[in-house]
């Protein structure tokens, strides 16, 4: 798919911005007590160039204190990271923070960058491994990315989420974060990359549907129907 997002044009990668990689967003019980949503992914889930508190992730945190109070979120989102970078990351993350789920966004930069899908792949799944094998569930967020590396390229890059969903079994997985938005220029910021503030309602709703099942939220089943 090409996204009037990203205007059709490869950049080095989303840009760099947040300065703190591991942010809680939520906090209403200790940490070794409350239930933990791990959020790891690249600048589309650290909010870059928004206010703070404005990203979708933060909206996500909003919803579950509302109907949730119990689970902390904690954002672990790098603007500008890669899957390699995230694999690093991602254990020591996983030790401190012992998460019950992990939402695992991350391959946009290795798509951008025209970096190895084999790589990616990869990455991808040693994540989702170190995921599980710290009792976590993972909800996996596929992206999409323009043609300009070949169409061979951009439909093996949408594909590989779509396996890796299907061989892990994960417990979420969201197709195309960028879904509702992808055609709407007015939805992203001026690099033509980044979505806007008022376009973050839309994203947490493209998450929300894999997130739904996995966390007790009885106010807003019952208001919305999402289970």
């Amino acid at each position: 798919m090409i996204t009037v997002g990203f205007l059709n044009r490869l950049p080095n990668g989303l840009a760099l911005a947040n300065p703190d990689p591991a942010t809680t967003t939520s906090a209403s019980a200790p940490r070794n007590e409350a239930p933990t949503l791990l959020v790891f992914g690249d600048s589309l889930s650290a909010g870059y160039g928004l206010r703070a508190g404005n990203g979708w992730v933060d909206l996500l945190a909003e919803r579950l204190r509302a109907c949730a109070p119990q689970w902390r979120v904690v954002n672990a989102s790098v603007s500008g990271e890669t899957t390699h970078g995230g694999r690093v990351r991602l254990p020591k993350l996983l030790a401190r923070e012992r998460p019950r789920l992990v939402i695992l966004e991350l391959g946009a930069n290795d798509g951008l960058r025209g970096l190895s899908l084999t790589a990616m792949r990869e990455n991808l799944a040693a994540m989702i491994d170190a995921a599980h094998g710290a009792g976590a569930q993972v909800v996996l967020v596929g992206m999409q990315i323009p043609p300009n590396l070949g169409p061979d390229y951009s439909e093996a890059f949408a594909a590989t989420f779509a396996e890796l969903a299907a061989e892990k079994r994960v417990a979420g997985f969201v197709p195309f974060l960028l879904a509702p938005i992808a055609l709407n220029r007015d939805a992203f910021q001026a690099d033509g990359l980044h979505p806007t503030a008022e376009a973050q309602p839309l994203l947490l709703e493209t998450v929300w549907p894999a997130l739904a099942p996995l966390i007790p939220c009885q106010e807003l089943s019952r208001r919305t129907g999402s289970r």
